[in-house]
């Protein structure tokens, strides 16, 4: 019984010609063999599958056949070419640079280089891999690599360019192996299918070379995974189950859920997905693409960018029609984003059906003055009849009575700026319940907004309503020591902004604690809503009254010197 060969060694290139998907590069090599104009070190880079051994070796044998054909072929007949088939040839040398990549093996290499060819003209070296050589085999391998003996030629394969160092690429003709398209890794298994009897339907095909991503191998590998589970006879329907390939006809059930704004039935396709068995960021990476071919697909210019069959494309552009550009810009940000914050994000099928509730909504009316959709909901009528009101502007809080243990509701503290007051830098803090609001717009822009106070205030009424405010917290000792602790100043440019100085960091910290209740207390009592109060912190100026006990502490052990000694000798410590 004759042994199974995978298609991938089976139909492996043994002629120039025979090689799929690289046309302008195997031209080039064609030419340099039939006018003799030879180099001494080639690299073949490109990425997996896509022929770059297999063209190192169609060179080795064509260079050293002795009757190739009028189109420069090897002749497959001659002893240097049965030697070659057969495996058996000793002008051939090949080296995995995965596994031999020491400083030993370059040497046992360069060993080699010294033997003359047997009846051919050329002895050819073939290291694969070689981005995987270490820095030392590099170094070892340059002189050889410059000035090899003139019968020897090496041929240099990577997946990785970028990993070998500058002064072996500038000593190496340099051939970039592309990708191979999908259009010719399809005609080539067409021909594979023919030649092992096998049944086949043009889209399984399509799918089985989108899979391979550009690599004949692992399309021929793929290809032999599917006709094996479907004894021969390769449907649309087992490649992608056997695959395990998400159909498009969820994506286009997909994409008639958002024209048609119907979040429950979006829902439901995902949750249908997952029951499959796909993950959600492949399914969302999915999704993505399909916008994208959706995109390229609206204008004939760019159709041809989708790579896929006729058939496939008419039915795309047909697709596409019902979709306006805008909307899958859109798409393809929600869904860019969604893959984005996948990783980070702590429930990911939220974050999957959130953003399948945002694409159902790109189509929905916005509330925005603008007209932008930016995804939101459609608001809700009223049920009233009349008109829905228009939003309330944003206005300051409403005055808080003054009481004890009043909760303070949380607020987040601007970053400290930093300006000089009498050649000191200070740190400030400040709080503005409307960081918006301008000295131009003080005033209210409509009648319908709510009135804002701006009464004018004398600074004894200041110090009344900021005593008035110490005496009713009894009991918040730490921030009744602060207010008394601080200097109160108004800003020349506005009388309604108002400095609070302070000399220590813990009074400063105290009264942040309150800002928020104090501001609005401030406004409250004095019936100004353009109150804001600054926090400043001038230690310079400190005095020993504001001091905290381990401020003052410290500074009496720097003021005097014998203090320190007195501790150490009696030990003290301080409680």
């Amino acid at each position: 019984m004759e042994n199974y060969i995978v298609s991938a060694r089976k139909y492996r290139p043994a002629t120039f010609a025979s090689v799929v998907g690289q046309k302008a590069l195997t031209t080039t090599l064609l030419n340099s063999i039939t006018k003799n104009r030879l180099a001494h070190a080639y690299l073949f880079t490109g990425s997996r599958g896509v022929g770059k051994t297999s063209c190192a070796r169609i060179f080795a044998k064509t260079i050293n056949c002795q009757h190739r054909t009028p189109a420069g072929e090897a002749c497959n007949e001659c002893q240097s070419c049965i030697e070659f088939n057969r495996g058996t040839s000793l002008n051939i040398v090949e080296l995995d640079a995965a596994s031999n990549n020491g400083v030993d093996d370059i040497r046992s290499l360069t060993e080699q280089v010294q033997v003359p060819p047997i009846n051919a003209q050329y002895r050819v070296f073939i290291v694969d891999e070689v981005h995987m050589l270490s820095p030392a085999a590099f170094n070892a391998f340059l002189k050889t690599l410059e000035e090899p003996p003139s019968y020897v030629i090496f041929i240099l394969a990577t997946t990785e360019k970028h990993k070998i160092i500058p002064t072996i690429l500038s000593r190496c003709q340099i051939y970039d192996f592309s990708r191979i398209t999908i259009q010719d890794i399809v005609d080539h298994l067409g021909y594979v299918a023919s030649q092992e009897n096998i049944t086949v339907e043009s889209a399984a095909l399509n799918v089985i070379a989108r899979k391979a991503d550009g690599a004949m191998r692992d399309a021929l590998s793929i290809f032999d995974q599917v006709a094996a589970s479907t004894s021969g006879n390769v449907t649309y329907a087992a490649t992608i189950d056997n695959l395990n390939i998400l159909d498009y006809e969820y994506y286009d059930r997909l994409v008639e859920s958002f024209l048609a704004a119907n979040v429950p039935e979006a829902l439901l396709i995902y949750k249908e997905i997952r029951d499959k068995g796909f993950d959600s960021q492949f399914f969302i990476n999915g999704l993505a693409q399909h916008f994208r071919d959706l995109m390229v697909a609206r204008d004939p210019k760019t159709i041809q960018l989708l790579e896929a069959a006729d058939n496939a494309r008419n039915a795309m552009a047909k697709v596409a029609e019902k979709c306006t550009p805008q909307f899958l810009y859109k798409a393809m940000d929600l869904c860019n984003s969604a893959d984005l914050n996948y990783r980070a994000a702590t429930n990911k099928q939220f974050l999957v059906e959130l953003t399948l509730i945002k694409l159902c909504q790109q189509l929905s009316p916005s509330p925005n003055t603008d007209g932008a959709g930016e995804g939101l909901l459609r608001p809700i009528a009223s049920t009233s009849g009349h008109a829905p009101s228009a939003p309330a502007s944003p206005t300051v809080p409403a005055p808080v009575p003054a009481q004890k243990n009043i909760p303070v509701t949380p607020v987040s503290i601007p970053q400290p700026k930093t300006r000089n007051v009498k050649g000191h830098r200070l740190t400030s803090f400040s709080i503005n319940s409307n960081p918006a609001e301008t000295p131009e717009n003080k005033q209210a822009e409509t009648s319908g907004k709510t009135a804002v106070n701006n009464s004018e205030f004398s600074d004894e009424q200041l110090n009344t309503a900021w005593t008035e405010f110490i005496q009713s917290h009894p009991t918040e000792h730490l921030l009744r020591n602060a207010m008394r602790n601080c200097t109160l100043t108004r800003s020349p440019q506005n009388h309604a902004s108002i400095i609070a100085t302070v000399e220590s960091e813990a009074i400063r910290d105290a009264l942040q604690q309150g800002l928020l209740e104090l501001t609005t207390d401030l406004r409250s009592k004095l019936k100004n809503d353009q109150i804001s109060l600054d926090i400043d912190l001038n230690k310079s100026q400190a005095s020993v009254t504001s001091l905290t006990d381990a401020e003052a502490y410290a500074l009496m052990r720097k003021n005097n010197p014998y203090l320190n000694t007195l501790i150490a000798d009696l030990r003290l410590t301080m409680i």
